[in-house]
């Protein structure tokens, strides 16, 4: 079998090599071995070591900031210049200052991004909530750590976590902190790794412990009892949706809804907003709001300005006499920013294992975390202890026999030979020999003799009971708790977000978010939509078209009519007047088809606009026919944009026409091809509720005859066509001869 393995030749790739002018000979690879090579240990570094927090809240580039503050006695020390702090950084952070200093400015408090910052700032570090407000540069600043950072390194230096060697190999840093609270929770998290991400909500500090206590004493505990929401460091509303909520804890992905808070100032008739969602900024809110005061959708609003000053955040909008603040609140809530949603994405870091997990599950987590920090502290504390009791017992021996150790001293002549000799005369170890020549005579009293024996006494209690936390786990876990109560009592504040519910939204029809307005609206033949202004069109009322088209449709109207759009497919296509925008005379408008989305060969045929969906439609088709259908058989209770069956196909269209609501006469005027034509009411005809009927005959035709031409008539137009009038239908219709002119005249499409 080795004879074998010797003679076995390494496989060669069956990739042919490729001669390249200048370069040689290169050598072939699949691009899946490339990639396996080259991106995927990228792709791991990146996911471990970069852009997703770890069970104790942090990212590796945190962990090295603070941990180098830390070393730099910023605890308990005075402020310092930002720019030291970005130096030393750099031993543990192989990234240029800019990037360091810019973790630094997401922790600090003048940034306001965490609702528990880490770094107490002084000097100008911009602010989250604004885009265009950028901090000043590291020499200006200066900064050191907040109180709270004595439960991130509370510890630290007593083995409960492990170090790991810097980037040269130079010093040693934490691999995680022993946070005495579940900080991954507490302050919000954000991260883009490959193929995956990161978005932690932060929560409120005592709701978080108060949490965390319950699951250590019932894993089944329900989580939505003490763990209200969300609570953003910007304040604002949270909608309180409880199956969300649920959903989120549970699986550690879902979205929350915050709304700004804001007031109305009376004396100035303006909306004040100081408080905004924690995923947008001002300059987002302010530039979504002008957009819509361009577009025509807040009517109500005169003037928005930014006035964050260094009282915090202000966005003033002031209102035209009139407007109801709370409507118009309303309308700013669903078209901007003002109310946005903060999507959750729980993907931490497991041991360097990327998971996405529930609320109870990052608990849990971290619980088993902590519990191993103190067991480690406790073990740690045994072993000094330990040392210190061994030091003791050897004093013990020395101290029942001072005389003794007095005389082994000063009988030996060279001082190499006094610990040996010590170790000999007592027997006790060299570590023991050594503390005893240290003491000074001064020490060798009654006094100091009683306070050892005692000392002796307190750490055998003192072993004992450290031994017995050890090795039991709900003994560790009364400290846990111990410890978050006290976080919680002393770091603890309200809630800076609030909640409300389904019952404080106010309900408007959609209507009420369309301006209201007088408009011509005009269709083509062609399909050529323009909706223009009354002042537009009297300043010019000559209507560009293109060569051989013609207008088919004029109607006043408002911007909140609903149109119809008939095609010569059977299909109607729904939408409103507001969504087509003004323009003039002079242009050519929208073309229907591409607005609407038509379908191939799809052209429009006529356009009808309703308010209320009252009346009837009049379809006349080539072949004699017509038919009446109620204008509610089009209306739909869902916001459908395309119906099918809009008229019969039996026969073409030649017009659709939309008759009064009122029982008024109304003469209807049919041509055929072959010079014949009739005058009759519209009532002759009955209304179908189906769309797609094929109506009545109103006109008997001839052998190849169809009908050319229908159009409703004025009294007056009807009364020059008199001789045409029947009283029933079908008719045969009266040869044209002179017919007088009634204007535009609608020929088939």
């Amino acid at each position: 079998m080795a004879r074998k393995k010797q003679s076995e030749k390494p496989k060669k790739s069956t990739i042919p090599n490729a001669y390249i002018a200048g370069a040689g000979i290169v050598e072939e690879e699949k691009i899946t071995e490339t990639l396996e090579k080259n991106y995927m240990p990228y792709a791991m570094s990146v996911i471990i070591s970069r852009a997703l927090p770890e069970i104790d809240g942090f990212k590796p580039s945190h962990r090295k900031l603070l941990y180098t503050m830390y070393k730099m006695n910023l605890l308990t020390g005075g402020l310092t210049k930002s720019a030291n702090v970005v130096g030393q950084t750099m031993r543990l952070n192989p990234h240029g200052d800019g990037a360091i200093y810019e973790t630094m400015v997401r922790l600090a408090r003048g940034n306001e991004a965490l609702l528990h910052p880490y770094v107490q700032s002084k000097g100008n570090f911009g602010k989250t909530y604004s885009r265009d407000m950028t901090y000043a540069a590291s020499r200006y600043t200066e900064v050191k750590l907040e109180p709270i950072c004595q439960e991130l390194f509370r510890d630290i230096d007593k083995d409960t976590v492990d170090f790991v060697p810097n980037y040269d190999n130079t010093m040693k840093e934490p691999s995680l902190f022993p946070t005495t609270f579940p900080a991954i929770l507490v302050n919000a998290n954000v991260g883009i790794a490959v193929s995956m991400a990161s978005n932690v909500c932060p929560f409120n500090l005592a709701e978080v412990c108060e949490t965390a206590i319950a699951v250590i004493k019932n894993p089944k505990h329900d989580i939505l009892s003490t763990l209200k929401g969300p609570d953003f460091p910007g304040g604002g509303f949270l909608y309180y949706d409880e199956t969300e909520l649920q959903k989120i804890y549970d699986t550690g992905r879902g979205s929350v809804c915050v709304r700004s808070k804001w007031t109305y100032n009376k004396a100035d008739n303006c909306l004040e907003v100081t408080e905004i969602p924690y995923s947008t900024t001002i300059e987002a809110i302010i530039d979504k709001i002008v957009d819509c005061i361009k577009q025509g959708k807040l009517r109500e609003i005169s003037y928005v300005r930014d006035e964050t000053d260094i009282d915090g955040l202000k966005i003033a909008i002031d209102l035209k006499r009139g407007s109801d603040p709370d409507k118009v609140m309303q309308k700013l809530f669903r078209m901007t920013p003002l109310q946005d949603s903060y999507s959750c994405n729980f993907n931490i870091l497991v041991g360097e294992s990327p998971r996405v997990m529930g609320v109870c599950e990052i608990l849990e987590e971290w619980t088993a975390f902590r519990m191993e920090c103190v067991r480690r502290r406790l073990v740690f504390d045994l072993k000094k202890k330990n040392e210190k009791l061994h030091l003791l017992l050897g004093l013990e021996k020395i101290l029942l026999d001072i005389d003794k150790a007095i005389h082994i001293v000063r009988e030996t002549e060279e001082e190499a030979n006094v610990i040996p000799n010590l170790m000999i005369g007592f027997g006790i170890d060299e570590i023991q020999a050594e503390y005893v020549a240290e003491i000074k005579l001064r020490h060798l009293n009654r006094e100091y003799i009683l306070k050892c024996t005692q000392e002796t006494d307190q750490l055998k209690a003192d072993i004992a009971q450290l031994k017995e936390t050890i090795e039991d786990p709900k003994k560790i876990k009364k400290l846990i708790i111990s410890e978050l109560k006290e976080t919680a009592k002393q770091y603890g504040q309200p809630r800076k977000t609030l909640f409300y519910y389904a019952s404080d939204v106010e309900e408007e029809q959609e209507e009420e978010e369309i301006p209201d307005y007088p408009v011509h609206l005009f269709l083509s033949e062609s399909g050529y939509f323009k909706k223009i202004l009354p002042a537009s069109l009297r300043m010019n009322s000559e209507q560009k078209l293109k060569e051989a088209d013609r207008i088919i449709c004029h109607t006043e109207k408002t911007n909140r009519i609903e149109l119809l759009f008939f095609t010569n497919q059977q299909l109607i296509y729904k939408t409103r007047a507001s969504e087509f925008g003004e323009c003039k005379a002079s242009a050519l408008g929208d073309y229907v088809p591409a607005k609407l989305g038509f379908g191939e060969g799809e052209l429009v045929v006529q356009m009808v606009a309703t308010a209320d969906y009252s009346g009837d439609l009049l379809f006349i088709f080539a072949n004699g026919k017509a038919a009446r259908v109620p204008l509610r058989s089009y209306q739909t209770k869902t916001n459908r944009k395309k119906l099918q069956k809009a008229y019969s196909a039996k026969s073409p269209l030649v017009q659709v026409q939309q008759l009064p609501a009122d029982d008024a006469p109304c003469p209807i005027f049919v041509r055929t091809d072959g010079n014949r034509a009739v005058l009759f009411d519209a009532s002759l005809i009955a209304a179908k509720t189906t769309r797609d009927t094929q109506g009545v005959q109103v006109i008997t035709l001839k052998a190849k005859q169809l009908v050319c031409e229908a159009q409703i008539l004025t009294e007056e137009d009807a009364q020059l066509r008199k001789k045409y009038r029947v009283k029933t239908i079908p008719a045969a219709g009266s040869i044209v001869r002179d017919l007088p002119s009634s204007g535009q005249m609608v020929l088939p499409s």
